[in-house]
């Protein structure tokens, strides 16, 4: 059982919703980098994206990208993040002083990227093949 609360505590799951709005708001942040911020809207849009790297049908394997990309990918980010302004974003999120918005645009934006890489590796591949 002490193996368990340590992989929580490692993976920081029970956080991940409120690290997931210091995300929202670190991303939004003047202040911010640009390299944790474009590190955090990549975090996002996987977040918010109908597609995984590992599809959900697949039984354990689906959720690993849950339990292990999106907590590997804010650790990248806080990582990266000056200190006192990821406290200071985190501290907004679990004040409850930040909703994340609902867009239906950034669904459809995230799904039409993902079929023009899909389209891009299609074309790549079949160029390969007939040169």
């Amino acid at each position: 059982m002490a193996w368990k609360t340590r992989w929580l505590r490692w993976l920081n799951l029970a956080n991940l919703r409120q690290q997931l709005l210091a995300l929202w708001v670190l991303w939004r942040h003047p202040q911010t980098p640009w390299p944790p911020k474009l590190v955090a809207l990549a975090v996002l849009a996987y977040v918010v994206s109908p597609i995984d790297l590992i599809p959900d049908f697949i039984p354990i394997l689906g959720q690993l990208d849950d339990l292990l990309l999106l907590p590997l990918g804010v650790a990248l980010v806080i990582r990266l993040t000056p200190q006192p302004l990821w406290q200071h974003c985190l501290g907004q999120a679990q004040a409850g002083v930040v909703k994340l918005p609902r867009w239906i645009w950034g669904g459809v934006l995230i799904v039409v990227v993902w079929l023009l890489l899909l389209g891009w590796l299609a074309w790549w591949l079949l160029a390969g093949l007939r040169g």
